[in-house]
């Protein structure tokens, strides 16, 4: 059963969600903390071309299934034009000024 986006608890990753989903990159950007840092399958990557490959340059899109730890956990469906369709799992790291400053993910 996935989760509209419009439902995630967590207002930080709720605005990431909308933001891979309307390609925003703009909106993407002003969700991280100065210096933020990814990992995606566990190896830490150069975030902004991760972010142009992964999300912006191949359709990125993200569909949740769960969250925990109060919304800064997901597991979802994500595609892209690249490898097509894959479960995931997504983790975040909230600053206090409600600003991403990680976030990690690979396939489940």
């Amino acid at each position: 059963m996935t989760i509209q986006t419009t439902r995630l608890r967590d207002p930080a990753v709720r605005a990431f969600v909308a933001a891979v989903n309307a390609h925003d990159r703009e909106a993407f950007l002003a969700l991280l903390a100065p210096g933020a840092t990814m990992a995606d399958d566990g190896l830490d990557r150069d975030l902004d071309d991760w972010i142009d490959q992964e999300i912006f340059s191949s359709n990125g899109h993200l569909q949740v299934d769960r969250e925990s730890n109060g919304g800064r956990a997901l597991l979802a469906h994500y595609r892209n034009d690249t490898w097509g369709e894959m479960r995931t799992r997504w983790s975040f790291t909230v600053d206090e000024d409600g600003r991403i400053s990680r976030f990690e993910t690979g396939q489940v």
